[in-house]
């Protein structure tokens, strides 16, 4: 098994006491407490499943059926399903979509599945695929078959379709958030610089993160939009489906499954790369600012019309591609709960952001690895996964350190 290692201390508690008090009055404590030790966290990088293996497995999550099954998306129109168990050698195929999937770019395929929130039920799940001849993105709805590891490759309901005018900046991923509505996120369409300002512009689909109602639909949908979404009825022409837009290509997003906050990281285009906490309504600045810096000053940088990132990093030599992750909510790594953990693709650096305190947030380098890190999943417990380009899934493991400081006479 190969192990990635790289030691990360956490300071979580310094707390020292010799018992003695400053007034000279008062006799000191004869039998004073012990001071708390310190407790430190060391991290590595482990294969999770080092009998199995993928051809660049671009996702990874489970169903929420209480089976306690890992599913894993490759980039071709593949869907794996297998036991999360580290020695399981066999992997289950799910679905496969290939012939439906054009992959001639790098960041075409499928980019996206979601279980339904009622998946137990109802049995469905949705995928986000761009299609073979065209590069359209797709959003369609499969079933299970009978067999609980089988979908039914025939069962396929095309929701949304998006035209796509070049390659690149798909984004892709799909997740049902607390409300129970599907959100969808798409890139600005690709090229240099967001050449048809798509970002800005609210009357198409791209640029943005979309939120619909899969349970319902609309005269002319196949989906309904929620009553609630920012430009519902609005008379202006904007689509109704966009939740928050800005966005240059929001390749993973994920919700902390605590506070139900949306995390979205959007790659930049030659300066920054950024995190951003999503909120219904706003507009996070793409192609008039990359992060927060400027980027088209031509049409005007009013700060007070956008919404900033809750955290940025500069590009260098090595790294320029955000891959998001997630706010950790398991209990296998304590020193990480309620951090976002996410990485570069090219460097594969990996990081955790402590957003609180808020006027000082902590960002930690975890360490880097060798391999392009494409996403980061979660299984049912919330621990937390990730998924490389060299064809293997990885975790994260933890050392607590305990040291004993020594009493103070």
């Amino acid at each position: 098994m190969r192990t990635l290692a790289f030691p990360l201390f956490f300071l979580l508690l310094i707390s020292c006491s010799n018992g003695t008090s400053t007034d000279p009055d008062i006799d000191p404590d004869p039998d004073p407490e012990p001071p708390e030790p310190v407790l430190s966290y060391s991290y590595t990088v482990t294969e999770a499943f080092p009998n199995l293996s993928f051809n660049r497995p671009l996702g990874l999550t489970h169903a929420g059926d209480q089976s306690g099954r890992i599913f894993v998306t490759e980039q071709d129109g593949l869907i794996y399903a297998f036991e999360k168990d580290s020695t399981v050698s066999q992997k289950n195929l799910f679905l496969d979509i290939s012939s439906l999937v054009e992959r001639e770019g790098n960041e075409q395929g499928l980019l996206g599945l979601a279980f339904h929130p009622d998946y137990s039920s109802n049995g469905h799940f949705f995928v986000n695929y761009t299609e073979v001849g065209t590069g359209t993105t797709v959003i369609s709805r499969f079933t299970v078959s009978g067999d609980p590891g089988q979908a039914d490759s025939g069962s396929e309901v095309r929701l949304m379709e998006i035209e796509q005018p070049l390659e690149n900046h798909n984004g892709g991923d799909i997740a049902f958030g607390p409300d129970g509505y599907l959100y969808i996120a798409t890139g600005d369409g690709g090229g240099v610089g967001d050449p048809e300002n798509n970002g800005q512009d609210r009357t198409n689909l791209l640029g943005a993160i979309l939120r619909i109602d899969v349970d319902s639909s609309d005269e002319g949908l196949m989906y309904a939009i929620p009553s609630d979404n920012p430009f519902a009825d609005n008379e202006e022409g904007f689509r109704e489906e966009i939740y928050a837009y800005g966005l240059r290509n929001p390749w993973r997003f994920s919700f902390d499954a605590e506070s139900g906050e949306l995390w979205v990281a959007d790659v930049g285009q030659e300066k920054w790369e950024e995190i951003n906490i999503v909120e219904k309504g706003g507009n996070y600045g793409w192609n008039i600012f990359e992060g927060s810096e400027c980027y088209s000053p031509e049409l005007g940088c009013e700060e007070s019309e956008f919404e900033f990132p809750v955290f940025e990093y500069a590009h260098n030599p090595d790294n320029g591609s955000i891959t998001g992750g997630f706010v950790y909510r398991g209990s296998a790594l304590e020193g990480l709960f309620g951090h976002y953990i996410y990485a570069d693709f090219i460097s594969g650096q990996i990081w955790a952001f402590d957003p609180e305190p808020s006027a000082d947030p902590v960002h930690e380098e975890l360490g880097q690895v060798e391999f392009n890190i494409s996403s980061f999943g979660v299984d049912e417990n919330q621990e937390l996964y990730i998924s490389g380009f060299d064809g293997n899934i990885y975790r994260i493991s933890q050392e607590v350190i305990i040291e004993e400081l020594p009493e103070q006479e």
